[in-house]
């Protein structure tokens, strides 16, 4: 799951990060609205979490505008809002009913509680997946978002929190081949010069775990283009 971070105090950001990170989000970080804007108008997310007072934007005038559904760009539910969760400085209601009536799903009162956060986030994700099934499958390999457990034929495959993002994104979009660079854009947002060889060194440890565990075959290699899930025989 992909989280889209606009706050602009660095150190509550980083507490952030490393929170939902500890957590298995993938986080960008926007240090002011424009700059969480853009993001949010070229890259997919899962959710935004945003800070009420925003420099350059207010976070009530982005999240108006990622409401306007121009803004938003995804491409596993065209039709669904992303949900939006706002950082509020006080409990006051008049700065709930604004946040709610920008277009907001929730809002949590700083300073954070990460428990109450993340029991937050949760909730919306699971609104935001209405009646699909979490459960992703390819063959007789299973992947549940909620608990973060992937099994093959009932048997539990001990992946980290990159093996697990690399095979979540797979399952995600089964016919799509995504290049190295693609990857690390989804999932870390990083630099990426060396994004062959980061990615090549994940997929060759996925692969031999699902190797232990009996799941042979499962990751093609589009030689020159990528990888992607090796298409299931009918």
């Amino acid at each position: 799951m992909k989280i889209l971070l606009v706050e602009d105090d660095p150190d509550l950001a980083t507490a952030l990060m490393k929170g939902l990170t500890s957590n298995l989000y993938q986080v960008d970080w926007a240090d002011d609205g424009a700059a969480g804007l853009a993001l949010a108008q070229v890259k997919a997310y899962d959710l935004v979490l945003l800070d009420f007072y925003l420099p350059k934007l207010s976070g009530l005038e982005l999240c108006r505008k990622i409401r306007r559904g121009s803004e938003r760009v995804t491409d596993a539910a065209p039709n669904q809002e992303i949900p939006i969760l706002v950082l509020t400085g006080e409990s006051a209601t008049a700065q709930k009913v604004l946040c709610l009536d920008a277009g907001a799903d929730d809002h949590v009162v700083k300073p954070v509680d990460l428990d109450e956060l993340l029991a937050r986030i949760r909730a919306l994700l699971r609104r935001g997946m209405g009646q699909r099934s979490p459960i992703l499958h390819w063959g007789e390999l299973q992947l549940d978002p909620s608990s973060y457990e992937v099994k093959f034929r009932q048997q539990v495959v001990p992946l980290t929190s990159k093996e697990y993002a690399v095979l979540e994104l797979l399952l995600r979009h089964p016919t799509q081949v995504f290049s190295p660079a693609h990857m690390i854009d989804r999932l870390w947002a990083g630099d990426d010069s060396r994004a062959d060889a980061t990615i090549r060194f994940y997929i060759q440890t996925l692969r031999q775990k699902l190797k232990q565990v009996g799941a042979e075959e499962i990751i093609e290699t589009k030689h020159g283009l990528g990888y992607r899930l090796k298409p299931q025989e009918s």
